[in-house]
């Protein structure tokens, strides 16, 4: 299934598109698409309900759409987890995930304006597989069990601020949790329409020029193994959002090339999960 939200911020509908992309209705079994509905969601039972058709038809022509999942309680970041991106940005090769967080309140729609920081010298892009937590997970044993605890994927768009992230002192966070930073969706897809999360093409684009092209069978530790991994040491909860990292062609990466500027355009597309569009503004 495809779960998504539709409608202003703050006031987002709940639904899920058929198979013929017709959106329904979900706002009669839940408020939100949020932690407590996903540790409840059954897909094959949602596909029925929309076969039988009692859900109402929900027109989204020309509306916004929001982030799939509402309020993330955390966002848990991988860093460097593609061989190509490290290299481009001089690091070494993890042995071990790294790990990073991501203020939830940097998530957007994916269609959100994204907000260049007051100060920012160097602000870039990072396409990413999210994965979207529907069961709780503290001290998974097994790459089996972590994938009993995804309710879904997304795109992810994990905007960085370069100087902010590298230059000025500290961990990454300052670079990392800006305003609207964090752009998901269009859809959370259920993990019955993805049968492979490690043989999806990832693409970027910069006012229509491709900048990153890769797969995440380029992953360094691949989804499962990371859930499992993040779960040793955190308990991913209900709702919680999980990127995975990005691979190369950052403009960190890039010599010569300018980073985002006010009115730039970035689309990505990752097979399989739809396609986002952020044009630049200012904070």
């Amino acid at each position: 299934m495809k779960l998504l939200r539709v409608g202003p911020p703050g006031a987002e509908r709940p639904a899920v598109l058929g198979p013929d992309g017709t959106a329904y209705d979900l706002s009669g079994r839940t408020r939100e698409i949020d932690g407590d509905f996903l540790s409840r969601l059954d897909p094959a039972e949602l596909a029925e309900a929309v076969a039988r058709g009692e859900l109402p038809v929900l027109d989204i022509a020309g509306q916004r759409l929001g982030a799939p999942v509402a309020r993330p309680g955390k966002v848990v970041c991988v860093g460097l987890n593609y061989r190509d991106h490290a290299e481009e940005a001089g690091a070494a090769i993890p042995v071990e995930p790294v790990l990073f967080l991501k203020a939830s309140n940097t998530v957007v729609g994916p269609e959100d304006e994204v907000l260049i920081p007051r100060g920012s010298t160097k602000t870039d892009y990072e396409i990413e597989l999210g994965v979207v937590i529907g069961r709780t997970a503290r001290y998974l044993e097994s790459e089996q069990q972590a994938a009993a605890c995804v309710a879904g994927y997304t795109i992810s768009n994990d905007v960085t601020e370069r100087a902010f992230q590298l230059e000025r002192g500290g961990q990454w966070d300052k670079g990392k949790c800006c305003e609207t930073f964090n752009p998901l969706g269009p859809y959370l897809v259920t993990p019955d329409e993805l049968a492979d999360p490690q043989a999806l093409e990832l693409k970027l684009w910069v006012n229509g020029e491709l900048r990153q092209d890769g797969s995440t069978a380029q992953m360094i530790f691949p989804v499962l193994s990371v859930l499992r991994y993040i779960s040793q040491f955190m308990v991913l909860e209900p709702g919680d959002v999980v990127t995975t990292g990005t691979p190369a062609g950052v403009t960190m990466g890039r010599p010569g090339t300018p980073f985002l500027q006010p009115g730039d355009v970035m689309e990505l597309e990752v097979s399989g999960l739809g396609r986002q569009r952020q044009v630049l503004g200012k904070a």
